[in-house]
This record gives C-alpha cells, structure tokens and sequence, in this order.
C-alpha cells in the first residue's frame, strides 16, 4: 500500500534541500515554500536549484510534492492596489511551483474586506456581526464552563444557529461575492500565464471575520467562475483544523460532513487534507494548529479519516506544531495517524 502520509517541511537552505528532508521523516509526501512566506519579495529559481531539486525528488523517490502559496497573498481584496501584488504574487508562485514540477500549490481564497466597508448600506450588517460574535463567545463561556454532556450538546445546536445568522449576514450585499469573483479573476490570471502542470487548490478556512472561503459554498463559487477550459487545474483541500472551526462537525457528524463536501464539491476534485487537530472548540473560527489528538479534535476523527475508502488515495500532509525538534515532532504524529490505520 502506498503511504499517502506527509508534512510541511522547512526550506531552509533552498528548496532542493526539501526532499532528503522527507526521507529524514519516513515520508514520500511533502509541502514546502518556495519563498518566505511572510514578505512580498519574488525570488527566481536559478536553473541549478532546479535541477538538483528534481534530482534529489527523483533520488528521494518522492510521490507528491507541493508547496503553499504565501501568507500575505489576498486574491479576495476590493483594493485594486493589494489585488494587483497579491495577483502578481500569486502567479510567480504558481511559475515557481511549475518549473519544480510540483503536483499542486496550495492557496488561501483571503479576506473580502469590502463586507465590512463603512458605508451606510452596510451599517446594519456591520452592527449584526458585531452582536453576533458578542452571542458566540457568551455561548462558547456556557459550553466551556458546563459538564453536562446535554447541556453542551444543546448549546453546541443553539451556537450553530447564531453561526448560521453569521453567515447570512456575510452573504448580504457584493463585498463577499465580490471577493469570490475577484479570487477566481486572480487564479484566472495566473493559469492563463503558466503552462499547465501544477494544479491549484482551493484551501477551506476556519471561517473568522471577513475572510473568504470558510464554507464549501464559497470554494464551489471561486471554482464556478474558473473557465471551463482551465477548471480541471483547480481543485480543492479540506483542512481538518479549519473546517472543525468553521463548523463541520469532524467529530460527531464525520459522514455528514464528507457527504456535504461530496454534494457540493466533489470528492473527485479533493487533492489534499492538511492533517491538524485544533487548539480551539468546534465553531470557533480560530486558525490555531495543535498535535495529533491533543486538540478539541481528539483521535477519532483521524481515525475515520486513516480508515476512509474513500480518502485512502488522498494525500495527507501534517502542519502541526514543530516544537524544539522538527523531525521528532513530524515522525511522532506521523507514527499516531499510522497506528490508526490498524
């Protein structure tokens, strides 16, 4: 059986160091950056690195490998200056992850920050947010506090609802379909300038305040407005700690959430789980990554996932905290999502 199982590896020292660092791991399945992810600068692969990167991939006999697009890249913004350098960026990563033959590169859809504007018409949305996530917290405080198991049950079903108002609220005016088609126009963008090879994935987000993507709805929609010609090259990645906190229910509702993923986007078109427990409760909308099993999440939800017929093809790449020592780290939660498959 082939084991689907990676990580996110460092780049430190350049990208053709990258896959001697998966054997260092046990893996053949890996997720890197090809620059740092936290500045604007677009640094170009000289051939050299190039050739030895593919050299070492092929030495290391590697069956996946992607990359992560930057941080600081919003394709969603309704400011044309920040859209135009996330644009920018977006595809001289997308350059840089073809010419290292990468399988796919992975990407946040952003924040449409236009749903929050301060014009009168969006007055009333922007107060109901603000009640909205004042109602969340003080039900979150109940479910924190109580030990009755019903109780928490109940109040996990009225957190739902007041979620539910959220997001009606998100959809309400163009800022957040705005965002969509300007995400879409990004990836457009950049898949007309790059020869076809590495594919794009959409990634789900844990939903917090104006950022696009948190639903599977919104990453059906960016897809929607991809050209016919060029949506094969788009596909998606569930993340298991972001989508228990934008309110897919991993834990008590696993099938229920992989049937709404199939009914809305396809399990054909799932190419990657970032594999993360979560350090926050379900529906927190909080992006904070914990190790295997001791997050909110727990072991079983891993388990379905390492035991899914379904999922069995899909590759899976750990992002969890590295702590003092990266490689024991990765080989330890590495070793727990192994064990589950028995």
């Amino acid at each position: 059986m082939v084991d689907e199982l990676g990580a996110h590896v460092s780049a430190e020292g350049g990208v053709q160091n990258c896959p001697s660092r998966a054997t260092d791991i046990g893996v053949k399945c890996i997720q890197l950056f090809t620059k740092q992810a936290q500045r604007w600068n677009e640094p170009t692969l000289d051939k050299d690195t190039i050739s030895q990167f593919l050299a070492e991939r092929e030495s290391h006999n590697l069956d996946f490998v992607g990359a992560h697009d930057s941080y600081l890249i919003n394709l969603s913004s309704p400011n044309l200056s920040t859209w135009e350098k996330s644009k920018n960026s977006f595809q001289a990563e997308l350059e840089r992850s073809t010419s290292l033959q990468l399988d796919f590169v992975v990407t946040h859809p952003g924040n449409a920050t236009g749903i929050s504007a301060k014009s009168p018409e969006n007055n009333d949305r922007r107060q109901g947010l603000k009640d909205v996530q004042v109602e969340m917290g003080r039900i979150q405080k109940k479910i924190d506090s109580t030990l009755d198991d019903l109780a928490k049950l109940q109040l996990k079903e009225e957190k739902k609802l007041i979620d539910k108002k959220r997001r009606e609220l998100l959809e309400l005016g163009e800022g957040l379909q705005g965002g969509l088609e300007l995400n879409a126009s990004g990836i457009t963008s950049a898949l007309e300038a790059v020869p076809k090879g590495t594919k794009v994935l959409l990634e789900l987000t844990a939903g917090s305040g104006t950022s696009v993507g948190g639903t599977f709805e919104h990453l059906a929609r960016i897809r929607e407005f991809i050209p016919l010609a060029l949506k094969d090259r788009v596909g998606f990645c569930f993340d298991t700690c972001h989508g228990y906190s934008a309110g897919y229910d991993l834990l008590d509702d696993y099938n229920g959430v992989w049937d709404q993923f199939d009914s809305i986007l396809g399990l054909e078109n799932l190419g990657l789980i970032h594999m993360n427990d979560s350090q926050h409760p379900f529906l927190s909308h909080k992006d904070r990554h914990q190790n295997i099993g001791d997050g909110f999440l727990g072991m079983d939800p891993f388990r379905n996932i390492m035991t899914d017929p379904r999922l069995s093809a899909v590759p899976k790449i750990l992002e969890t905290p590295k702590g003092d020592d990266p490689v024991m780290s990765d080989m330890h939660n590495l070793s727990l999502l192994r064990s589950l498959r028995q």
